[in-house]
């Protein structure tokens, strides 16, 4: 069995989804095809559930890319704005969190369900289960073999496998991160395959674990959250951190992870816009343990402060 289209898509997460929406809209003919059982899957758990659909402060410099025009361009011809007023169509309630952060009151699924829609009034087809086994670049374009796929319409479906035929092939398949959500390095594969220049892939928005050592050290002060300032080459993130049985994590480490170099040091600010230096000094010159964790108190959580302080007393300061 084949079917011509096109533009064929390979992926139908967010991406690839609105790339086909936008597509269809200008009368292309064009298959998704999804090698899970469903659509969306990272969709899904965005967001705790909610999908966090968009930032009201979305700019270039917000983006970490070898091509840093790209983002420029692509924001000037679709801005959160536009994304917003889509959600609004389709009547999805949201709210603002903080710094920009929008996220749907109810569920993530309203917002698959809202570019399924999109896709289906595009006429655009979706096939899932569609696991592709080869991909052919000749003269009128590409083409790609799966080894079974279904149609998300119910009107196709073909256990032995499909091959599909379009002039133009966009690879959305996402990245290495959530294997257990599907992620692979299929893109990255067939990207060199077709000799496309593949930059080495390293962790980003990611957790900062400690060692054993600490772990076992730390481990009673999980559950302890503080805004904070993190800073790593040159970059400051003012959000939340938060101290887990594994290290730190919290929306200020998750973004600073993606600026982090191996070996070079993250610098954390846990009282930014408070002076604590003043009555940490009166209390070194006095010796005073008590009062200076009142101090620290009063910039930190309570069960942090006094670790602070259990471990480093004042007669062991050279500067607090």
């Amino acid at each position: 069995m084949s079917d011509s289209f096109d533009a064929i898509i390979l992926g139908g997460g967010a991406a690839g989804l609105m790339c086909a929406m936008e597509a269809g809209r200008r009368g292309r003919h064009v298959a998704v095809l999804e090698r899970s059982e469903k659509i969306g899957k990272k969709i899904l758990i965005s967001g705790g559930g909610r999908c966090n659909f968009t930032n009201l402060h979305c700019t270039p410099q917000n983006f970490l890319s070898s091509n840093p025009h790209f983002a420029k361009s692509a924001l000037a011809r679709y801005t959160p704005a536009d994304f917003i007023a889509l959600v609004e169509k389709h009547g999805i309630a949201y709210h603002e969190k903080t710094l920009g952060q929008l996220f749907c009151d109810r569920s993530a699924q309203q917002i698959v369900a809202m570019l399924e829609k999109e896709c289906s009034e595009a006429g655009v087809r979706i096939f899932v289960n569609s696991t592709v086994r080869e991909v052919r670049r000749g003269d009128g374009g590409f083409a790609v073999r799966t080894s079974s796929s279904s149609s998300r319409t119910g009107d196709s479906e073909s256990p032995e496998g499909v091959e599909f035929g379009a002039p133009t092939l966009v690879v959305a398949t996402g990245g290495l991160s959530i294997p257990k959500m599907g992620a692979t390095g299929f893109g990255y594969d067939l990207a060199r395959q077709f000799g496309l220049a593949v930059r080495e892939c390293r962790p980003a928005l990611v957790p900062l674990v400690l060692n054993a050592e600490d772990r076992r050290r730390y481990c009673d002060l999980a559950g302890i959250s503080a805004e904070v300032i993190a800073s790593a080459d040159s970059q400051h993130f003012r959000e939340k951190m938060l101290i887990t049985h594994r290290g730190l994590s919290g929306p200020a480490i998750l973004q600073i992870s993606s600026y982090w170099k191996p070996q070079s040091p993250i610098a954390l600010d846990l009282a930014p816009d408070r002076d604590i230096t003043t009555p940490l000094l009166a209390a070194n010159a006095r010796r005073d343990l008590p009062s200076a964790k009142a101090a620290l108190r009063l910039a930190l959580p309570q069960r942090f402060a006094d670790r602070w302080m259990d471990e480093n007393p004042p007669q062991r300061w050279n500067n607090p």
